[in-house]
């Protein structure tokens, strides 16, 4: 039977049947409307090439532009002759990759393979032991990829570098950094201070920044300014030919000019590297200055920043302390100025009891009756707390503020300064400052005030720097020396300075020690107190503050040389025969040589310039000339002269002169002291001296290889 299903008649709606025109219709005038919009906005767009704030030329060329950062030379530091004091170099950390993952495309193994070997060669040139380096290359940690070597394996030279490459050990590399050198070693450590590397945030590179002495306070002239340099690119990195490059010029750092003369110095950092090994005093420090100017020709300090304890601050300008017996040169001519002073007014030593107080003498049981000039050859408490009772406190305390105490020196260059301080409450405190304590002070205050006794009246400005230069030599600051003050008459410091002469060559006297051969000089010795903690003052039988501040010649003085040393732990003569083994070798330097500078003496000669000169020759030109020549080295060519081309030399002073490679010890039999430590500076020793007179004996056998930092130890003796 066959299923018959209805017919179903489906009638089409017209509006149906026109929905498809009208939709194209309305899809054409949309898509227009769309291509009129896009059309005007390409236009608005194209001419003004500007969309929400944006510069599309600028964000163009920046897209297709290539820039790179190059990195500013940091200025160098100079000293007095331009030898360089501060410059830039390269250190280098070494590392070892361990992994076995590290090798090259071809499958060659580029890790470390020998440990024992390379642990052998590593302990030998980085001084570490042989167990330790190769516990570094067996690390528990199987995973590790590279190990490196403490501080042992940091900040190595180029030539350290160089050495361990010499011997290609496989897996051993070496990273490089921008690094600080400061070619004299531990000469003026604290002065010159330091940098450390800083990394910048937003670019990634890396600068020297300084960190505290000249490098911190001069940063900024020093670090110069980066420079940029830019190339247009195209779509795929390569530079466009027709692009020119572009940027801003690199600003190399400026330079300093500092006033230390580098003799000098040399004498000062090696005599007081001497003090402090014999002593183990707890610190020293060292100031000379041209008496006329106040310019700075040679600072130190001990610890400075090479030591095993080093201390991290200027303790020239920043520790103040309370300056013992020196300051009875400022009380004396404050009494002399003010006309209170009467030499041959006597006094009974020993002791005083003042404003419910006693004062006692160094030698408690005194001398007797004594007169006031005798107080000063003897350096009485007593009898200085009697002239300034005779003077007044408020007049003592007018000339205390006018030689420059209890407030800041103000050394260009050398930044935050102490400014010292003292109670001056009443009169047994008032009359202990008189003798250097219940205020305290800064070394570089006392040789501001020293100037004024040296310079008839006149107060000088200690300066260390001459000038300032930008990286093409223009110069952009000058220093010039500067009069601050007249604390005192003319007549006043020719006085002051007699009566110190008494210190020195009176029978009493207490300087007596500071004599120079040869010369007449003026000082005074100082032995202070120290406060401890607990406001009370220290009771052990060495710990005090002992100094001296001498003048050179006394009369009309050109140097003064202040040093002070603290709790020698190591007593073998007394403060004033280890003192002097400083001041007195560089005072006899300074006058020797002045007096050979002069071009009327027939016995000088002007210093050739010798560097690059083939030694044997250059060696036998000062022979001719009468100087006494010892060359250091096995090159051939002098690298190094101890004395700088253009100075004129007294005939027979010793010359040194360096050619490099390898030393030997010289015999140095017969040698002055002054002429031993030179040697000691210039060949990296640490010299040892004992007694007076000219080298009978030395520690180092003639012909020895010498090791940087080894010990000479030298017998002195008279001729």
């Amino acid at each position: 039977m066959r299923l018959k299903l209805p017919k179903i008649r489906i009638k089409a709606n017209k509006s149906n049947q026109r929905d498809p025109k009208a939709f194209g219709k309305w899809l054409f005038f949309v898509v227009g409307a769309l291509f009129v919009v896009f059309g005007i906005r390409f236009a608005y767009i194209s001419i003004g090439k500007h969309v929400k704030g944006y510069d599309l030329a600028t964000l163009a060329k920046q897209r297709y532009t290539s820039s790179s950062t190059i990195q500013a030379k940091r200025g160098k530091i100079y000293d007095a002759n331009g030898g360089t004091l501060a410059t830039n170099t390269s250190r280098y950390t070494v590392y070892a990759i361990i992994s076995h993952s590290y090798k090259s495309t071809s499958g060659k193994k580029l890790y470390v393979q020998n440990k024992r070997k390379t642990a052998k060669i590593l302990a030998k040139q980085l001084g570490m032991s042989e167990k330790k380096v190769y516990q570094l290359l067996n690390p528990a940690n199987k995973k590790t990829y590279q190990v490196q070597f403490g501080t042992k394996g940091s900040n190595l030279t180029a030539s350290q570098m160089l050495k361990i490459k010499q011997y290609h050990l496989p897996g051993i590399k070496f990273t490089k950094t921008s690094a600080r050198e400061y070619p004299e070693g531990n000469f003026l450590s604290q002065i010159l201070g330091q940098t450390t590397t800083k990394v910048n945030s937003k670019t990634h590179q890396t600068s020297l920044v300084g960190t505290m002495g000249l490098e911190s306070y001069f940063n900024k002239i020093l670090s110069g300014e980066n420079g940029v340099k830019s190339v247009r690119q195209d779509v795929y990195g390569y530079k466009l030919s027709s692009s020119e490059a572009g940027g801003r010029k690199v600003k190399d750092g400026g330079n300093v000019y500092t006033t230390i003369d580098e003799q000098v110095q040399n004498m000062l950092e090696t005599t007081m590297q001497s003090v402090e090994d014999k002593t183990q005093a707890e610190s020293l420090t060292g100031i000379v200055v041209e008496a006329k100017t106040g310019k700075i020709l040679a600072a130190s300090q001990r610890p400075n920043l090479t030591s095993d304890t080093p201390t991290w601050v200027n303790a020239l300008t920043q520790t103040t302390y309370e300056p013992g017996s020196t300051m009875k040169i400022f009380a004396l001519s404050a009494a002399i100025n003010s006309g209170k002073f009467n030499p041959n007014k006597t006094y009974q030593s020993g002791s005083y009891s003042l404003g419910g107080g006693k004062i006692t003498d160094w030698k408690t049981e005194g001398w007797g009756t004594i007169t006031y000039q005798e107080a000063i050859d003897r350096s009485s408490n007593v009898g200085f707390a009697h002239i300034e009772q005779d003077m007044g406190a408020k007049t003592w305390l007018k000339y205390i503020k006018a030689f420059g105490f209890l407030k800041a020196a103000k050394v260009y260059g050398l930044g935050q300064e102490g400014s010292g301080s003292t109670t001056y409450s009443g009169s047994l405190e008032q009359a202990n400052t008189a003798f250097g304590q219940g205020i305290t002070v800064t070394g570089m205050q006392i040789i501001q005030a020293l100037t004024a006794v040296a310079n008839n009246g006149k107060m000088m400005q200690p300066y260390i720097i001459s000038k300032v230069t930008d990286s093409d030599g223009k110069t952009i600051k000058k220093i010039k020396p500067k009069q601050i003050a007249t604390p005192i008459t003319s007549k006043t410091s020719k006085q002051v300075l007699n009566y110190l002469k008494g210190v020195i060559y009176n029978d009493d006297g207490t300087g007596q020690a500071y004599k120079v051969d040869g010369y007449t000089i003026a000082g005074k010795t100082g032995t202070a107190q120290i406060a401890g903690s607990n406001g009370s003052y220290e009771t052990g039988t060495y710990d005090y503050i002992y100094s001296f501040a001498g003048f050179a010649p006394a009369n009309n003085p050109r140097y003064i040389v202040y040093v002070t040393m603290t709790k020698p732990k190591t007593v073998d003569q007394s403060a004033e025969n280890t003192i002097s083994t400083i001041t007195t070798p560089i005072i006899k330097f300074l006058l020797d040589r002045d007096k050979s500078a002069s071009k009327k003496s027939p016995g000088t000669i002007k210093m050739p310039n010798l560097i690059g000169k083939n030694i044997n020759s250059a060696a036998k030109s000062l022979t001719k000339n009468n100087l006494t020549v010892t060359t250091l080295g096995s090159g051939k060519k002098v690298t190094k002269q101890s004395v700088t081309a253009g100075e004129r030399v007294m005939v027979k002073n010793r010359i040194f002169l360096l050619t490099g490679g390898t030393y030997q010890m010289p015999d140095v039999s017969g040698w002055s002291q002054a002429d031993v430590n030179e040697l000691g500076q210039l060949l990296g020793l640490k010299v040892k001296t004992s007694g007076t007179g000219f080298v009978s004996k030395q520690s180092i056998t003639q012909g020895t290889t010498i090791k940087q930092g080894q010990t000479l130890t030298v017998t002195l003796a008279k001729k």
